[in-house]
């Protein structure tokens, strides 16, 4: 590769896609300093140098209804960075996560010549299958985090390369449960401990909150020790759930609003109650017992059904190929449901034990040194 500074434009969709973002943009700038970024990113990628053209709040909507809400915003923010990437060409882009964003673009941008890797897979086994062929016309590589999705890929004819999860790389193989509760203060040390996760998006935690705030009052009435750790991604989902607590008049509640700090509260705690995404996958490689629930608005619950190709929908249970873990979704997510749920597993001491074995495995598999092998499949679009 020569000594000019090559650009990479990257676009990433929300907080996980920051994250990947990041640890990559940092593994290729160590083999090719000379490289600038520019797109769409949150603070981790803006702290590793990213030249951001928009928020990546921007992009952070799920569901059909909700997307549905902010489409003209969405479709006028990819026009804008299109019209910018073929008047001034990247020497590549990278999309990262976002396919009903990033697709369209990097079909666009592939057509005018710029080499294009789209990192993370959509989920075409568990859905929208027939997303294969778009993906073919618009990638130039695409960067799997799951073993099962490269043959997908080379079946279809699409260049892939397997890289394995960031997260895997990250997170301890042995979590420290006790010096974990020391660091947090939770007293007693011996105390039941629960992580309720509602969700990263707004919408996720207004739609959860209520449902969550009832299950741990009932989760209290059978074990009064409980504890409960609430960690939340903003001042703005912060303040979604505070007001839920207050609603409910449970100030009284052993409830530790967190800001962030979601790792060490599914490290410190026996069971987490999980919403759907890749919250799922940490708490499984915190080796964190869990039951995975999840709300949407009822329309697009009911597209999302019909177009359902596998039983599951948390990433442990897909990774495991059954239902390793209880995944409780829209009408059935009741407080009552949800807190018994989880009340059976942080109970029996022989399925927590078997879990653990379970998560291990996924952790072995995903183990990769992702950052570096992504970084080592990009560098050839660059040379």
């Amino acid at each position: 590769m020569t000594d000019s500074v090559k650009t990479i434009a990257i676009v990433a969709g929300e907080a996980s896609g920051d994250l990947l973002g990041s640890l990559l943009m940092d593994a290729i700038r160590q083999a090719a300093p000379n490289v600038r970024f520019i797109g769409i990113g949150g603070a981790k990628m803006q702290g590793v140098g990213m030249d951001v053209l928009f928020p990546l709040e921007k992009l952070a909507v799920n569901g059909y209804v909700e997307v549905l809400r902010h489409y003209r915003e969405l479709v006028g923010i990819r026009r804008n960075l299109r019209e910018r990437f073929i008047a001034t060409p990247p020497d590549l882009f990278i999309g990262i996560d976002a396919p009903d964003f990033n697709l369209d673009l990097e079909l666009a941008l592939k057509q005018h010549g710029i080499p294009t890797v789209h990192y993370v897979s959509p989920s075409i086994w568990a859905w929208r299958g027939e997303r294969i062929h778009k993906i073919k016309q618009a990638v130039s590589r695409i960067l799997a985090l799951f073993p099962f999705e490269e043959p997908l890929y080379k079946q279809a004819g699409v260049p892939v390369t397997y890289v394995g999860h960031p997260l895997a790389d990250i997170l301890p193989e042995n979590p420290k449960q006790m010096e974990m509760r020391e660091q947090m203060r939770i007293m007693p040390r011996n105390a039941k401990v629960f992580a309720l996760l509602p969700g990263s998006r707004q919408g996720e935690v207004r739609r959860l909150a209520k449902t969550y705030v009832e299950t741990a009052k009932l989760i209290l009435q059978q074990l009064p020790d409980a504890q409960f750790l609430v960690p939340l991604a903003s001042r703005e989902t912060r303040t979604i759930f505070e007001n839920e607590v207050w609603k409910q008049e449970a100030q009284q509640l052993p409830i530790t609003l967190l800001f962030g700090h979601a790792h060490d509260a599914m490290i410190a705690a026996d069971g987490a109650l999980v919403a759907s995404g890749t919250a799922t996958l940490e708490a499984a490689l915190l080796k964190c017992p869990m039951v995975i629930t999840y709300k949407m608005p009822a329309l697009t619950y009911w597209i999302a059904k019909r177009k359902q190709y596998l039983p599951y929908v948390g990433l442990p249970n897909i990774l495991a190929g059954k239902f390793v873990v209880p995944e409780i979704l829209q009408d059935d997510a009741t407080a009552e449901n949800l807190a018994q749920a989880l009340l059976n597993l942080v109970n029996n001491k022989q399925a927590v034990a078997e879990l653990e074995q379970t998560f291990s495995a996924i952790h072995q598999t995903l183990r990769q040194d992702t950052a570096h092998k992504a970084a080592a499949a990009i560098l050839p679009y660059l040379a």
